[in-house]
């Protein structure tokens, strides 16, 4: 059963939503975070990555930059940027990319059902990364960017999202990278802010929040889709607060923590794919040999995506090839059998020397969102001597890892379009 609860958000305020609204902080480096605020002081990764408002010599993770983070939240809110909702509710999220839209509903998750298993995750997390957020959340005391969950589509879902997307929008704009978003609220009562007229009459606002909470609550499993980092941090911040507050009873805020839920048919993940820097002492045509050995090659005419499982293409010397892994390497074991999985164990370690990829500096990741002539330009500029083109993990894949307990290689997924930040707040601590 998962506990999947409405919440009170602060949010922002309408005219000035689409210029809050921010990419994930993880997405940016330094300089390009400060790029971007100083192109838009009112983009929300002032707040969540504070460090833009201090000179670079200033620690990524100096308390002042928490401290910073904090200050500006609660400026924002004095000056109107952010308002508190007046009642809980869920939202539904809707981004739309070349056409393609997934509709998410906003809420809060457990944080025992992240620890009893309930929210399964399919990647670790470094603490490193996770100290960070750590920080973050516990001193603006605040969830800032929401986790994107996801979970297997459910009928009754689906009908009362469509049911609330009837009504007219909190938000609607296009960002500049051309993903519309937007937002409304599901709320327990039909107003005249919140449900139309034709809504009102059917009665369904009344029963929005409790038919969405017990339609999750009929659900043995929810999947971290993207954000694991986060959604640790977000736990470990909440496993703090019940240690410094013992006779906590479970409702307090801080036992949960922001997120948006996506069904599965609607996500779609990009395939993550891998240059390495040399081929490890051997020249093209003795790595061709090797390669040859665990899969079938064949020369390309042009780049092309792979269109099937087990099959991966390779720019190598300014040329194009596919490779196709041989029957006896398959394997249906749900982590070993993935393609990520199958070209590290047959040729990135074997045969390039690739032990560990997550601390491997000859190994670069790009995703899948960049397209393929960005592996051309990596490999002819120098900074790579050959591309490997995935095919993408699907989410049944990921499922299917998460059920069995296991975990992914690193980078194995990448989901576009990107959850934007800085629409949807929860405080830790009770609003005001």
């Amino acid at each position: 059963m998962a506990e999947i609860r409405p919440f009170r958000c602060i949010r922002p305020n309408k005219e000035v939503a689409s210029k809050v609204a921010a990419l994930p902080y993880d997405v940016y480096n330094r300089q390009e975070a400060k790029k971007e605020v100083e192109k838009n002081p009112m983009s929300f990764l002032a707040v969540d990555r504070a460090e833009t408002q201090f000179p670079d010599e200033v620690d990524l993770h100096d308390p002042r930059v928490y401290e910073k983070a904090k200050e500006l939240l609660g400026q924002w809110q004095r000056e109107g940027i952010l308002v508190p909702d007046e009642a809980e509710g869920y939202y539904v999220y809707e981004l739309t990319m070349d056409g393609r839209s997934q509709s998410g509903i906003v809420a809060c998750a457990a944080v025992d059902d992240y620890v009893n298993g309930v929210i399964k995750k399919h990647e670790n997390t470094r603490e490193d990364k996770e100290q960070d957020r750590i920080c973050h959340v516990d001193v603006t005391d605040a969830h800032t960017g929401p986790i994107f969950l996801a979970y297997r589509s459910d009928g009754e879902l689906n009908r009362i999202v469509a049911e609330v997307c009837r009504q007219e929008a909190l938000y609607d704009f296009t960002a500049e990278d051309g993903i519309r978003h937007r937002v409304w609220k599901a709320a327990e009562t039909g107003t005249a802010e919140t449900a139309s007229g034709a809504a009102r009459e059917k009665g369904a606002p009344e029963s929005w929040t409790s038919r969405i909470r017990e339609r999750f609550r009929q659900m043995e499993g929810i999947y971290i889709a993207d954000g694991h980092h986060r959604a640790a941090s977000a736990v470990k911040v909440g496993l703090k607060r019940r240690a410094e507050n013992p006779g906590y009873m479970g409702e307090e805020p801080f036992n949960y923590f922001l997120s948006v839920l996506f069904p599965d048919d609607q996500l779609l993940i990009m395939p993550y794919n891998r240059v390495v820097k040399d081929l490890n002492g051997r020249t093209a045509e003795e790595f061709l040999k090797e390669v040859s050995g665990r899969f079938e090659v064949r020369n390309l005419g042009e780049a092309g995506q792979p269109k099937e499982r087990h099959h991966i293409g390779m720019y190598l010397a300014g040329q194009w090839y596919g490779l196709k892994m041989l029957p006896e390497y398959v394997t249906d074991d749900p982590v070993k059998g993935l393609d990520v999985s199958l070209l590290q164990d047959n040729l990135l370690a074997p045969v390039l020397g690739i032990g560990d990829p997550r601390t491997d500096g000859r190994i670069q990741f790009v995703g899948g969102i960049r397209g393929l002539g960005e592996l051309e330009r990596l490999v002819d500029g120098g900074q790579g001597a050959v591309a490997f083109a995935m095919y993408p993990t699907s989410i049944g894949e990921l499922f299917s890892v998460a059920d069995a307990g296991l975990l992914m290689p690193p980078k194995s997924t990448w989901f576009e379009p990107k959850l934007r930040s800085g629409l949807f707040i929860h405080k830790l601590s009770e609003t005001n």
